[in-house]
């Protein structure tokens, strides 16, 4: 495995056994992966070390693995959340994706190539993220509105009405945003947002 598709994971589960052997898997196939029995101490130390991809339970004790994403989530919209389960249930899998932001649903045991895949697409989506944030981290408040706006197909004209600025103002901080994030033009501003 290339150093590009590996990344930091973490493994959350109460079941110590699973959770490293989880993390042998992945450490095997050239991930940098630490099993944790309890989301707390995981929380408390991520903003330190925080990962690209991490595989949580859903049931687990005083913090279940859906309060755990929204927690971590606060602290890190890039990483990639990938859930499992030995109770697997309809409403818990579509929870999982459309209101955690889960890249997927796995239930246990665990198919190894299904796992391995979705942590290697979460690698990757984390890292883009990351990428994209931080070549946009430097633009103003106003410059994240019109880059917004722009990514959306809005025109300049669009854009001056809809923040209240003349036209010029927004040809302006077009100019600056595309400076700032070393593109070259629409289109690779449009690509960066992807």
């Amino acid at each position: 495995m290339t150093d590009t598709a590996s990344g930091m994971v973490y493994v959350v589960d109460d079941d110590q056994d699973l959770g490293a052997a989880v993390a042998r898997l992945l450490r095997r196939h050239g991930h940098v992966a630490e099993p944790f029995l309890d989301p707390a101490p995981l929380l408390a130390v991520y903003e330190r070390a925080p990962a690209h991809c991490i595989v949580t339970d859903v049931m687990m004790g005083e913090i279940d693995g859906f309060d755990f994403a929204d927690r971590v989530r606060l602290l890190d919209p890039a990483v990639a959340i990938i859930f499992m389960t030995a109770w697997p249930t309809t409403a818990n899998a579509v929870d999982s994706v459309r209101r955690y932001g889960g890249l997927d649903y796995l239930e246990k045991p665990i198919d190894e190539d299904r796992l391995l895949a979705a942590i290697a697409e979460g690698v990757a989506w984390s890292k883009a993220q990351r990428s994209v944030l931080a070549r946009t981290s430097g633009l103003t408040p106003r410059q994240r509105q019109v880059f917004d706006l722009l990514v959306k197909g809005h025109n300049n004209q669009a854009i001056a009405a809809a923040l209240d600025i003349s036209p010029k103002t927004v040809e302006d901080h077009r100019a600056a945003i595309v400076a700032k994030t070393g593109t070259n033009g629409i289109a690779q501003l449009i690509a960066l947002a992807r």
